[in-house]
């Protein structure tokens, strides 16, 4: 899958998550201390990661700042895609 189409596909779950509106979500802003991503939101998150691209993730191995931003989320799903 093209980075691309992972952004993209990362920005909606994300978008739909936190409640933002369409191309509100900025690919650096750190989503927990902008108080958009909690620990109950990671779960839900790292499942529909898991569900949209077809990959695993384990949450206990994924420390905090691997998932604090959309690109960060990006990264972690190309390399779990690999």
């Amino acid at each position: 899958m093209d980075e691309q189409r992972i952004e993209r596909k990362v920005n909606a779950i994300l978008t739909g998550l936190c409640g933002a509106e369409d191309g509100e979500l900025e690919f650096d802003l750190d989503l927990f201390e902008a108080g958009l991503l909690d620990s109950f939101g990671v779960i839900q998150l790292l499942l529909e990661l898991e569900d949209a691209f077809g990959i695993s993730l384990q949450i206990e191995t994924i420390p905090r700042e691997r998932i604090s931003t959309p690109e960060r989320i990006a990264a972690l799903v190309r390399e779990a895609s690999e």
